[in-house]
C-alpha cells in the first residue's frame, strides 16, 4: 500500500469511526480520540473482510465495503465503550 493509500485509509477511518458511533446502540461514554482510533482500525478490518469475501473491488463506489466497515466500527465502538466504562471506577 502506498503512502497516499494509507493516508486516505486513515481519513476514511476517521469518518467510519464517527458513523460507527452514530449507528452503535445506546450512549457511548468514550472519548472522541478512541472513537476515531476504532474507526481507523475498523476501516482496515472491514476492507480485509470485503476482500476476503470478494466484494471489495466493484465498479464505482463500494457501498458494501463501506457498510461492512461501519458495522465493524459500530461493534468496535460498543466493545470499546464497555471496556472503557469498566476501566473508569467511580468513587
Amino acid at each position: 500500500m502506498e503512502i497516499a493509500g494509507i493516508i486516505s485509509a486513515i481519513v476514511v477511518g476517521l469518518i467510519i469511526g464517527i458513523l460507527g458511533r452514530l449507528v452503535a446502540p445506546g450512549k457511548q461514554g468514550i472519548p472522541i480520540w478512541l472513537t476515531l482510533l476504532v474507526g481507523v482500525i475498523a476501516a482496515f478490518i472491514g476492507t480485509a473482510i470485503a476482500r476476503g469475501l470478494g466484494y471489495a473491488d466493484t465498479n464505482g463506489f463500494d457501498w458494501l465495503e463501506l457498510l461492512t466497515q461501519v458495522i465493524v466500527a459500530a461493534v468496535g465502538v460498543s466493545i470499546a465503550a464497555g471496556l472503557y466504562g469498566r476501566r473508569r471506577v467511580t468513587h
